[in-house]
């Protein structure tokens, strides 16, 4: 029987997305459990994360609820570190290639998606800079993307897909396709109909196969998202 895993996370955070992803491609129990954010229950920050950030995973101990979570389990954090994880108490899922080449493969790609995708996404969402950035990120991943193969490394699912997927929501959902974020209004449109030209195909094609999954349809509220993030947004520069 394995251990109990419970894992804290808030249903807009891409980071605990990622770990939502990784644990149902696993098939593995969980549970999961979510935080209030703007209302951070103290307990959470002293028994499960001091930092008061999600993800967070407890792992092992007594089968308590999770807002009462045991000194026995361990408490794991930072979302790139439970992916591994998650992995490792996984090993027959193939989220991490036994091959050492693909393993390494993989840990480049979330690397890449870290620096090249991440920050970017959210500073054009959060109307910080122009896509610029994130064009040359979505490049960049393009590049790592192999013709014909419909995931990022090798033939299976792997960890390397569950890190990327979010920041694909953002940037194919929500900017692209409804026009949301803080930048001035039209402009996420506008990347929408860059990324439909065949300098990106290979990256689109890749992303929508990653959000058709059925574990990113089980995770995700898009109608919820876009109707909290358009209310967020509702100020914006015309």
């Amino acid at each position: 029987m394995s251990k109990q895993l419970t894992l804290y996370l808030h249903k807009l955070s891409p980071y605990s997305l990622k770990i939502d992803l990784a644990l149902i491609e696993a098939n593995a129990p969980y549970r999961g459990y979510q935080v209030d954010l703007l209302n951070k229950p103290e307990w959470f920050i002293s028994k499960v994360n001091p930092a008061g950030k999600v993800p967070a995973v407890a792992y092992g101990g007594p089968n308590v609820e999770p807002d009462d979570p045991s000194s026995l389990s361990a408490k794991i954090a930072e979302s790139n570190v439970i992916l591994e994880f998650v992995a490792d108490l996984y090993p027959d899922s193939g989220l991490l290639p036994k091959d050492p080449v693909l393993r390494a493969k993989v840990r480049f790609f979330i690397d890449g998606t870290t620096k090249h995708i991440e920050g970017a996404s959210r500073a054009f969402f959060k109307g910080n800079e122009s896509y610029d950035n994130l064009l040359k990120g979505i490049e960049f991943i393009q590049e790592l993307l192999e013709e014909g193969r419909d995931f990022a490394i090798g033939d299976h699912y792997t960890i390397a897909d569950a890190c990327i997927t979010p920041h694909l929501e953002t940037v194919v959902k929500l900017i692209a396709a409804n026009d949301i974020g803080k930048f001035p209004v039209g402009m996420g449109y506008k990347l929408g109909e860059e990324l439909k030209g065949p300098k990106y195909a290979k990256f689109m094609k890749y992303a929508q196969q990653m959000l058709d999954r059925p574990s990113f349809k089980q995770t995700y509220d898009e109608e919820f998202a876009i109707r909290f993030l358009k209310i967020r947004f509702s100020e914006r520069i015309q």
